[in-house]
């Protein structure tokens, strides 16, 4: 495998000239200063409580996610180019499944193969013919995106159910610019800080037709999710109510928040909750989490779910793979972002190369999030390789297979000082009457000499992200 793209250091070892003002920072900043830095955010993070839950260790363990001082830089042109590319695949990614719930017509048109669409476990039924305002499905998306070969740039993944992380890149902003005002004062650098208002801004945007003054609620699945921390916050930021599912009801097919003044209509609900939560009438009969009825009320048009029920559809990875298909059919462009090569295990053709290769591949389940339920490999025992073969011989459209690319790697301060470790980037993008971005997005880090998995779950960090503005 030929070495992982540097983004600080060029080929020759000189510094590129976007990471150049934090080069001469580093050199000039004693040792000791830093190290004493690292230790004031591990604390302040602890103190703030920024956490997280990961599922299947002991009942309420939180750990912290680690959190590394050495900025990922990106250059302004480099930026623009990314946002372009993401609002185009965004755009579609919408028009998609306003299509699939609605004409089909990407499925008529032999684009997509109608059963990887209507066979899908995420294809939901109960959405066909349903209109939603301005025909957003996603309106918060979370698109992974990886560096590999000379420095391309390219999509892993699309996270349209309820992607997470914000939180955590507003956090490591507010830390840096509290641990180094003079990097915020030496360059300028793109503010994220405005993020929530986008968000609650966005939400407002696509409320039900004819709601002059709308109320946004966030929905939790309570304070046991792993994500809870970033509803709490999220919440906290917009200045707008969080609540489970026993704090709303539905009557006459509208939904109301209970209130110490009485019952107040809710028009947007910014939703946490899995699809398969949201309201035992309608989907799982033994949740706790949802309210009953509201699916009828929004298949009544009374409220907004942000995200619109069914778009998993979207972010499964055995449809991934139709997506630079589905900018071509529906915006009628080039995609401006590539996806990574990516073999289809349900095709014979296909398997028999990944089967023949597994050593060398990256194995995902198409319905798998959080670094689980994939295979990497180079970094695989022989035993792990075997299991994953029989998985895939029993149920080969269960799975996609992908190759081992040579992640970036961004200068991170480790035991021994600063050395690469491998990154990506998860940029958030909203969808309403327009689509918008903050410069940057979540910079997640494989702290593990040599890992490739960023998941937080899986033992990575992460990193504030510099969009520079010149």
């Amino acid at each position: 495998m030929k070495p992982a793209y540097d983004e600080m250091l060029d080929a020759s070892g000189k510094v590129r000239p976007s990471y150049q003002g934090f080069a001469d920072w580093l050199a000039s900043t004693p040792a000791d200063v830093i190290a004493r830095k690292r230790e004031e955010a591990d604390i302040a993070f602890h103190r703030v409580g920024i956490t997280f839950a990961v599922y299947g260790e002991d009942a309420g363990q939180e750990r912290l996610i680690p959190f590394d001082i050495v900025p990922r830089i990106i250059p302004a042109q480099e930026w623009q180019l990314l946002a372009d590319g993401l609002r185009q695949r965004v755009k579609a990614l919408n028009a998609f499944l306003h299509d699939v719930y609605h004409g089909q017509e990407i499925i008529k048109a032999g684009r997509i193969p109608a059963a990887q669409i209507l066979l899908n476990s995420q294809f939901r039924e109960e959405m066909v013919g349903v209109d939603v305002p301005e025909r957003i499905y996603c309106h918060i998306a979370g698109v992974d995106l990886v560096r590999a070969g000379e420095g391309e740039y390219y999509v892993l993944e699309d996270n349209l159910r309820t992607p997470s992380g914000v939180s955590y890149m507003l956090e490591d902003r507010r830390m840096m610019m509290r641990l180094f005002p003079e990097l915020f004062a030496r360059q300028a650098i793109a503010a994220v800080e405005h993020y929530p208002d986008l968000l609650l801004n966005n939400l407002r945007s696509v409320a039900p037709a004819g709601v002059a003054n709308p109320n946004v609620v966030v929905l939790t699945p309570g304070q046991f999710n792993s994500a809870y921390f970033e509803h709490a916050f999220l919440a906290q930021q917009m200045g707008v109510e969080l609540v489970d599912g026993n704090d709303l009801f539905v009557r006459g097919d509208m939904v109301f928040m209970r209130t110490t003044q009485g019952p107040l209509r809710v028009d947007v609900i910014y939703r946490r909750i899995d699809d398969d939560f949201l309201d035992p009438r309608a989907f799982r009969k033994d949740s706790m989490l949802g309210v009953p009825g509201l699916f009828s009320a929004y298949r009544a048009g009374n409220v907004t779910l942000a995200n619109a029920v069914g778009t998993g559809i979207a972010d499964d990875k055995a449809i991934y793979v139709h997506v630079p298909e589905m900018i071509r059919f529906y915006c009628g462009e080039e995609p401006i972002l590539s996806n990574v090569p990516t073999w289809e295990l349900s095709k014979p053709k296909d398997r028999e190369h990944v089967l023949a290769h597994l050593a060398e591949l990256v194995v995902k389940e198409v319905h798998g999030s959080g670094g689980y339920g994939m295979l990497v490999g180079p970094t695989a025992s022989r035993a792990e390789i075997e299991l994953f073969r029989e998985k895939i011989v029993a149920a080969p459209q269960k799975y996609i297979a992908q190759p081992t690319l040579a992640l970036s790697t961004c200068p991170t301060y480790v035991e021994n000082g600063v050395a690469p470790r491998h990154v990506d980037l998860r940029p958030y993008v909203l969808s309403g009457k327009e689509i918008t971005l903050v410069p940057g997005g979540l910079t997640r880090v494989a702290l593990k000499e040599g890992s490739l998995v960023v998941n937080s779950s899986q033992g990575g960090g992460t990193k504030d992200t510099w969009v520079l503005e010149q």
